[in-house]
């Protein structure tokens, strides 16, 4: 129909992706976050750098929780091409808004932790979720998009393994336990990043080039989407538990 004679001719790649997220909300949704963290961190202020941290949360959490109670729920009452017409246009913003929300978020916690004196021995701990991080990420993306053998694959898993494997090397010998509230927020946090950046992330880069290919998958579409509005809904049920876990770390001495 007159939407499959225009797709080929759409722009591929980050600039294609922006373009149907609309270049302006792309932009915004990626630098003001950045931007504001940046100017938080240098201004040396828990005040501002608080702000932004919580702020940050706010959105990513109750964008997750809507769209996992309320939007999965009435899109999964639609036909797949329904559903999928939706995702079309809805999955792009998304792509920009949700990492970025997440990435400042959870650096800005973390930040936010150490100048407080909250995180102590911090380095092994931190070793220990780059590790529980980015292993299960590189294997997540490799198996989504059946490139688990592929040169490139293999490669970012080396990368990964031997750098947090010599950050674990250096950081390791000091380790000591640190705030048993610390250690639940890693926890949640490694999931999230792991179900975020290895299953969310992925689904919607293939939501785009499905909308972007000569005949596009409707099934695919619509079942990918509604996979993520699902973990999304499991995202903010996280993030709840992650708000329950920081007023303890709060009042910890």
């Amino acid at each position: 129909m007159a939407q499959s004679t225009a797709e080929p001719t759409r722009k591929r790649g980050i600039g294609g992706l922006a373009q149907q997220a609309n270049p302006a909300f792309a932009v915004g949704a990626v630098a003001i976050p950045l931007v504001a963290f940046a100017a938080a961190v240098a201004s040396g202020r828990i005040r501002a750098l608080t702000y932004v941290h919580v702020m940050a949360g706010v959105l990513w959490t109750g964008i997750d929780l809507f769209i996992g109670l309320v939007l999965g729920p009435v899109l999964g009452g639609q036909e797949p091409e329904q559903r999928a017409s939706f995702f079309r246009s809805f999955t792009p913003k998304m792509t920009f808004l949700m990492p970025t929300l997440a990435t400042v978020t959870i650096t800005g916690g973390i930040v936010l932790a150490l100048r407080l004196g909250k995180f102590p021995n911090a380095d092994p701990w931190l070793a220990l979720m780059t590790a529980a991080t980015t292993i299960p990420i590189v294997l997540l993306l490799g198996a989504q998009f059946d490139a688990l053998t592929d040169p490139k694959t293999l490669l970012a898993l080396a990368v990964a393994v031997v750098g947090s494997g010599a950050y674990l090397w250096t950081a390791l010998p000091d380790f000591a336990m640190t705030s048993p509230w610390i250690v639940a927020t890693l926890a949640i946090v490694t999931l999230l990043t792991v179900q975020g950046f290895g299953v969310i992330l992925p689904g919607e880069v293939r939501i785009y080039r499905q909308v972007v290919s000569e005949n596009p998958d409707i099934d695919l579409i619509s079942e990918i989407g509604m996979r993520n509005a699902r973990l999304g809904g499991l995202q903010g049920v996280l993030q709840l538990a992650i708000v329950f876990v920081m007023v303890g770390l709060r009042w910890w001495r």
